[in-house]
Parts: structure tokens; C-alpha cells; sequence
């Protein structure tokens, strides 16, 4: 049997939200229905929006989800009606990339992700002139009150902690912390440094915390921010509207051993690249616009053997990843709820513009 839910539509490109009553079809083979209980909202839901990751229209964006399963289809035997979950980004399992334990580089990607519904084409939604309205944005299509869900999206959590707050660890904070810990792995006696305090660079900055490392350094042109980072364990922060970023990083470190951008801006990433120590490695993270360029001097490059790496989703395997963060949070160790502010489902466009503006670092969605 069909359903009847509520959902934030948005109907084209750069187009605003508009919440309609929408059809959901049954779970598939290998998918779960989840009623929400929150979401995050994420910079990589304004790049599509935007059109900086294409997709087709009209399509129910959200992708950082968290709820309960209502409901469990053909084949899936490790999850139940009643377990409370973290969405994530799904991955084809049958990959190379997959089949080597590296999920979140799934070579097949888009379509599990951006294309607007399931790998065979169908979608999930219908307007209700029986239109269908695209689904599966990251297997979830988070920004409604219930999604079907592909399996490989859903990672089982732990009941005593309440979902508004886990919802973020699905994408933003798995993707900064994960960077870190699973693709960096810094040593305790280097230099970390984090360009942007957006939700991924302040996950980013928790995941250097939490890896001891001795000088962690926070780059933004917000005040407020650079504060924020400081409690959350920047050991040094630097208003770049203020600085020379590459020469106050250079009497800080003394050449960066690992970087971090999560601003997608080229300028940034230039001046992240010529920051770098001899080895040093610098992460691009941001959902970028196609537009921008930024230049490498490639003798320099090759002189101090630098690496730049690109890195999705903090090269993690969310069913094991997001309960390490749980755990981790539990223990004192990793304040991400620090970052976030709740909205109530139906103020979705304030919770954008509060995004957007910089005055909140992490807004999740609550559904009552």
C-alpha cells in the first residue's frame, strides 16, 4: 500500500521549497521506510539547489535523516520495525571501490545519490496529480516526515540517545571527523590546520581532538566561529579578514603537515597548498561551483612532495563509523552537538537562511 506524507519539494532549479502531500510507494526489495524524526541541513543540499551537483527537478531534497523503521521490505534481515537509525550517502556495494571496503568512493556514486531516484529509475514519490516528484537524494530524501530507504543508507544506532541529535552524523560530521581520523591520521606531534568553520570544519576540528594532535589551528573570517573553535579544541585560530593567512600559519607551524578545506573557494585552496610543509598533506572536501580554478605551482609541489587529496564522505564505512562518533560523544570526547540548532520542520526556509547567513553552524530539522 501507498502513503501519505508531507515533504519540502523543491520544484526546479534554484527554485524555493514548497511543502506539498506527496504519495510515497511501498519499500522495495532491500529498502526500509523511516518515519523522520530530524535532519540535517548540509551545504550539499544548496549545491544541488543551486546546480553546482546536477540532478532532475522537481525532487525532495535532505540527507542528513535520522528515525525510526516503520516498515521493512523483501530481503532485509538486520533490521527490524522499531530500530532507530542514521541515514548516510548509499554506495552500490558491487563496486570495485565498494567490494574493497572504501564505501563512500562507490564508483557509481551519482546514480545511487543525485540521479533522482533508484539505480532502475523509478521514484519513491507522486504529486497528487500522480506526477512523480524525484526521490533517493543520498538513498533517503530526507526532507520529509517518511523515505524508503535503500539498505546500505541505514546504519542502526544505539536507543538511549536521542535522534535530534545524531541526525548531523550522517553526512557533515562524519564527512569533517572522518577526513581525520580515517584518511589523514595525524600524528600527535603535528600541525592541523582547517580552512572554513562550517559544520565539516568544525567535525574536522573535533576529529583532530579527539587524535590528540598538538597544534590545531582554525582559519575563518567570522569571530564568533573562531571562537566556537577554540572550545572545541583549536589550540589557534586565524581571522584570515585580518591576516596574512599563509604567513601567520607559517610563524604558527612553521609549514603545515596537514590541511584541511572545506570552503570549496579556489583563493582558499591556493593559499592552503603554499601553507604546506615539506610532506605535507593538504584534503579538498567542499562541493565546489565547476567555475573555480585554483593554480598549483607544480615545481614547488614536486620540491616538498606534497599530496592533495580529494576525499568524500571522510573515507568512512558509516555502519561502523557513526557508532564510533556515538561512542566517542557518549564519552566526552566529541561535542558535535555543540554546533547544532533545531528548527521545526515547517521553518525549513528560516533554517536555510540562518545556514546560509553563517549565524548557525548546523541546523536539524525536528519533525513533531
Amino acid at each position: 500500500m501507498t502513503s501519505t506524507i508531507t515533504a519540502a519539494v523543491t520544484p526546479e532549479l534554484h527554485g524555493e521549497f514548497e511543502m506539498a502531500q506527496l504519495t510515497l510507494d511501498e519499500p522495495r526489495a532491500g529498502e526500509v521506510r523511516v518515519r523522520m524524526v530530524a535532519t540535517g541541513v548540509c551545504h550539499t543540499d544548496m549545491a544541488v539547489r543551486d546546480g553546482w551537483i546536477p540532478t532532475t527537478f522537481p525532487i525532495v531534497l535532505g540527507h542528513e535523516g535520522a528515525g525510526v523503521i516503520e516498515g521493512v521490505g523483501e530481503g532485509v534481515t538486520h533490521l527490524d520495525v522499531g530500530d532507530h537509525v542514521v541515514l548516510t550517502v548509499a554506495s552500490c556495494g558491487i563496486c570495485v571501490d565498494c567490494l574493497s571496503g572504501e564505501p563512500s568512493f562507490c564508483a557509481n556514486s551519482y546514480a545511487q545519490n543525485f540521479a533522482g531516484g533508484r539505480p532502475d529509475g523509478s521514484t519513491s514519490l507522486a504529486d497528487d496529480k500522480g506526477q512523480k516528484v524525484n526521490s533517493h537524494f543520498f538513498g533517503q530524501s530526507a526532507f520529509a516526515t517518511h523515505a524508503n530507504v535503500p539498505v546500505r543508507s541505514v546504519v542502526k544506532v544505539r536507543k538511549d540517545v536521542p535522534l535530534e541529535i545524531l541526525a548531523p552524523l550522517g553526512c557533515g560530521v562524519q564527512t569533517g571527523a572522518g577526513t581525520v581520523l580515517n584518511v589523514l591520521k595525524p600524528r600527535m606531534d603535528s600541525s592541523l590546520v582547517v580552512f572554513g568553520t562550517g559544520a565539516v570544519g568544525m567535525a574536522a576540528i573535533l576529529g583532530a581532538r579527539v587524535a590528540r594532535v598538538r597544534t590545531i589551528v582554525a582559519v575563518d573570517v567570522v569571530g564568533p566561529r573562531l571562537d566556537l573553535a577554540r572550545e572545541l579544541g583549536a589550540t589557534h585560530t586565524v581571522n584570515a579578514r585580518e591576516v596574512d593567512t599563509v604567513e601567520e600559519l607559517a610563524s604558527i607551524t612553521g609549514g603545515v603537515d596537514y590541511a584541511v578545506d572545506t570552503t570549496g573557494n579556489a583563493a582558499v585552496v591556493e593559499g592552503m597548498i603554499r601553507s604546506l610543509g615539506h610532506r605535507g598533506h593538504a584534503v579538498l572536501l567542499a562541493a565546489a561551483n565547476p567555475e573555480a580554478e585554483a593554480r598549483l605551482n607544480l615545481a614547488g609541489a614536486v620540491a616538498q612532495a606534497i599530496r592533495i587529496t580529494s576525499v568524500i564522505e571522510g573515507g568512512a564505512i558509516p555502519q561502523l563509523f557513526i557508532p564510533e562518533m556515538i561512542e566517542l560523544y557518549l564519552a566526552g570526547e566529541f561535542p558535535f552537538d555543540k554546533l547544532a540548532r533545531t528548527y521545526p520542520f515547517a521553518d525549513i526556509d528560516r533554517a536555510f537562511a540562518d545556514s546560509e547567513s553563517g549565524e548557525v553552524v548546523k541546523p536539524v530539522l525536528t519533525f513533531g
